[in-house]
């Protein structure tokens, strides 16, 4: 098995979450590290899959939005500093689909949660070093993980949905492999 981390450079975590019941707040975490386990990136069945996501690097464009998410009302980043997935179970579901399960950890909470994963391809860059592309999609209550925080509004409703969306573009490259 080879250890493989993820070229950051042309990769990202991000999510989506319901504002005000009508619009959508997206955002990013801009530090984070993962790393493949595997002998063959064709095929997941095999592998081992981890991330570890640095909560105070939360961007949603906003400095006021992103300094209340890293407060005690979400994310409470003094205290609980990282995000952290850890794979337990994956299944090939089509030539280049998988549900990859792991555990996922949220402040003190972990569950388990199921991401649906993408292969899309391989290729071989400008320098001839041969990459390799995913795409991962789930959806969290994240009042589950002890993200509850919310505000009524005078029109009813509540300002945050409660469904998050996260998708995960990765691309791998074997020339950073450990």
């Amino acid at each position: 098995m080879a250890n493989w981390t993820v070229d950051n450079s042309h990769s990202s975590i991000g999510f989506s979450v319901k504002h005000m019941m009508v619009s959508k707040v997206k955002g990013v975490f801009e530090d984070y590290s993962a790393t493949v386990t595997a002998d063959d990136l064709t095929d997941l069945t095999t592998a081992s899959i981890t991330f570890d996501i640095q909560t105070a690097s939360i961007n949603t464009k906003s400095e006021d939005r992103d300094n209340h998410l890293r407060s005690a009302d979400f994310f409470n980043v003094e205290e609980y500093p990282a995000i952290s997935f850890q794979s337990t179970n994956i299944v090939k579901e089509d030539d280049d689909e998988y549900k990859v399960t792991g555990d996922l950890t949220i402040k003190d909470v972990t569950k388990p949660v199921t991401f649906e994963v993408e292969y899309n391809g391989k290729g071989t860059n400008p320098w001839g070093v041969e990459v390799y592309g995913f795409e991962a999609e789930t959806k969290l209550n994240r009042e589950e993980f002890g993200l509850t925080w919310n505000a009524a509004l005078e029109t009813g409703g509540v300002l945050v949905g409660k469904d998050i969306k996260i998708t995960i573009d990765l691309e791998v490259n074997p020339a950073q492999a450990e």
